[in-house]
């Protein structure tokens, strides 16, 4: 048995096995002399320095960490990825500095199809080298668990070549991020079924959701108008819900759709991106268990107004964030400035954005029982920061608090020593 005992930590965690809804969110478990201790990669006790038991000799090995007394917080969760693709697309960056919408550069053959073409030549060995940069990255900012989907395939071939690349992430055992895997055939509607959505959609149904299978744990859906519509959404999310997937969906970015209400409604894990959510389903998703995973960098990027999180906060909901890095709408993975916005422009207090980015996050993946806080009996991933409080996560602006990650009980990086 290998035992890690973290002392002289200034803890703060959020606590519970599911998302924590209004102002639930900004209780955290806060202990300023804090002792954390771990056997075989699970947490089994968590308390006051002066409190921790005697610790019996039969660990094979044996590490003591001193935190020096700073902040000690669980691993960021980023529940909202697009981490495998090809190409990139920075042209469409300046297009839409000089005024081009979302919308138009899809029009004008940009957007998604760009990266679909690019992503179609790939090899899996590929994808696979190209996403292991990213997520390297990820983890140097904290990041202990991500989600990563497909949808730059959207035929069932690479498809399933992206889920395998990304089931490859998820098993490495010298990967130090663990990975969830979405299906995300629904992106975008492909050029070659251009104005035969419902013969896409029936594709994804009859061939690429069985094979997805084993390989995809959650099926995704870009419900946005003249992409995907309620009616294509509910078809093809009641079938992948009949097959044994999870749901999540991508709502209420463009226009006020009703992809919130369509969510609670399925039973969705998740609601993503969510800026233009209408009050009634605010309404609904504080009332349901469907997590709004918000993702502020996607809006800072495309120069969109940020998700209502204050109202959606004060209503009940449980909201997490993450930061849908993606080749063209939001080309980052930053989890600093995704705290930053966060704080700053969406009104959260820093309590509330760190259950976003832990306990929520890992509920928006169907993990809250297993990560996202600092407890007895979760897998002990945690980061130590640089600072002796959370405060200064929004403080430093945009820049990198993390000196130590834990991820499983290893500890897999000092930063800044």
């Amino acid at each position: 048995m290998k035992r890690l005992v973290i002392t002289n930590a200034n803890l703060y965690t959020p606590r519970g096995c599911q998302a924590l809804k209004g102002a639930d969110m900004g209780n955290l478990l806060h202990i300023p002399q804090a002792a954390i201790v771990v056997e075989d990669g699970v947490i089994v006790w968590v308390g006051s320095d002066s409190e921790m038991p005697m610790l019996d000799d039969s660990a094979d090995e044996e590490i003591y960490m001193d935190a020096l007394g700073r902040a000690v917080i669980p691993g960021f969760v980023d529940s909202h990825t697009h981490l495998v693709f090809g190409g990139y697309r920075p042209e469409e960056f300046g297009w839409r500095l000089k005024g081009d919408t979302y919308m138009s550069i899809m029009e004008r053959g940009g957007g998604i199809q760009s990266t679909v073409n690019a992503t179609r030549s790939m090899t899996e060995d590929e994808m696979v080298e190209k996403a292991e940069w990213f997520i390297e990255e990820m983890s140097r900012m904290g990041v202990t668990t991500v989600e990563a989907k497909s949808g730059y395939g959207l035929d069932t071939d690479t498809e399933l070549r992206m889920l395998r690349a990304i089931r490859r992430l998820a098993v490495d055992p010298d990967r130090s991020v663990d990975v969830a895997a979405t299906f995300l055939g629904a992106h975008a509607v492909p050029e070659e079924y251009k104005g035969r959505t419902a013969e896409y959609v029936s594709l994804i149904i009859d061939e690429m959701l069985p094979k997805a299978k084993g390989l995809a744990e959650f099926c995704d859906i870009f419900t946005e108008k003249n992409v995907f519509e309620l009616d294509d959404s509910r078809r093809l999310l009641a079938a992948a819900k009949e097959m044994g997937f999870k749901l999540k969906m991508h709502a209420d970015e463009i226009v006020p759709l009703g992809g919130a209400e369509l969510a609670v409604e399925l039973g969705a894990v998740s609601a993503d991106h969510l800026l233009h959510v209408s009050d009634e389903g605010i309404r609904r998703l504080a009332k349901g268990s469907t997590v709004a995973t918000l993702l502020p960098l996607t809006a800072f990027a495309l120069k969109e107004p940020f998700a209502p999180a204050r109202k959606m906060i004060d209503a009940g909901c449980a909201v997490a964030l993450a930061t849908d890095l993606n080749p063209g709408s939001c080309f980052s993975g930053s989890i600093p400035l995704t705290i930053a916005l966060a704080c700053i422009y969406m009104g959260m207090s820093v309590e509330e954005t760190l259950t976003a980015l832990t306990l929520n996050g890992a509920a928006a993946i169907g993990r809250a029982d297993k990560i996202g806080s600092i407890e007895p009996g979760k897998q002990a991933d945690i980061l130590i920061l640089h600072f002796d409080s959370i405060d200064s996560l929004p403080y430093y602006v945009g820049m990198n608090t993390v000196d130590c990650v834990i991820a499983r009980g290893e500890v897999d990086s000092v930063i800044n020593d």
